[in-house]
């Protein structure tokens, strides 16, 4: 059986993705996909693979009914988002809220 360069040139990777994402989203996933072993390279690969395969996004995209209010949050559940908020705040994970309400207002 021959060896078709040119058929195996077909299957190669020679395209490239970019995309801007958050910075947070990045460094958990990264580092979890590393522990894992996968490169993302393969991640993305696969997602587009899927895409093509289901002709559409390969998992839901829904929102919930209803997003959470502080009336309805145990006091449990509104202590570790507000604790969760605060240790942001201290590693400088978080952002001026000017800059956030000036971005809001771009968008409109």
């Amino acid at each position: 059986m021959a060896y078709n360069v040119r058929e195996r040139c077909d299957y190669m990777k020679n395209a490239t993705v970019s995309a801007r994402v958050e910075y947070q989203v990045k460094i958990e996933a990264e580092e979890i996909l590393k522990n894992l072993g996968i490169p993302v390279s393969v991640v993305i690969n696969s997602l587009y693979r899927q895409i093509i395969y289901k002709h559409g996004i390969p998992f839901s995209l829904n929102l919930p009914q209803e997003f959470p209010t502080l009336d309805s949050l145990t006091t449990e559940e509104l202590e570790a988002k507000l604790s969760h908020s605060y240790e942001q705040s201290l590693n400088g994970e978080g952002r001026p809220y000017t800059e956030v309400f000036d971005e809001l207002e771009s968008e409109q």
